[in-house]
């Protein structure tokens, strides 16, 4: 019998970046598991809400120090932050879309990607 794998480097990648995110109390984060789409430019795209400029941009930073101090790892690119409507991390494998609500709902990344895996996150209290 084959023994269920150790999380790859990316799983454990996403889960810091939702470590991050439920840090800062991120809206309804999910993860879109890429990996069986084909021409997917990532594994994984991690998805989450914020209500502010303000919340958005502190969003993004918890997930920087999250991963930064869990994993010694930076993003390769991160674009958004001057409005903080919609902030885009690029960890390569990983991608991370930090949303205000009506960004969210205008732009669909989960609608557009509905053949992925998706795996909801409880909100933190």
């Amino acid at each position: 019998m084959k023994k269920k794998s150790a999380k790859s480097e990316t799983e454990i990648l996403v889960a810091e970046i939702v470590k991050g995110l439920e840090e800062k109390k991120g809206k309804n984060i999910v993860s879109l598991d890429l990996r069986g789409i084909s021409n997917s430019v990532a594994d994984f795209y991690v998805v989450c809400g914020g209500d502010s400029n303000t919340h958005v941009n502190a969003l993004s930073g918890s997930v920087e120090v999250e991963v930064q101090k869990a994993l010694d790892d930076k993003p390769w690119h991160i674009e958004g932050t001057s409005n903080g409507e919609w902030v885009l991390m690029d960890y390569v494998n990983v991608v991370v879309h930090i949303f205000q609500r009506e960004q969210r709902e205008h732009y669909n990344i989960e609608g557009l990607w509905a053949d992925a895996v998706v795996k909801e996150y409880d909100e933190v209290a």
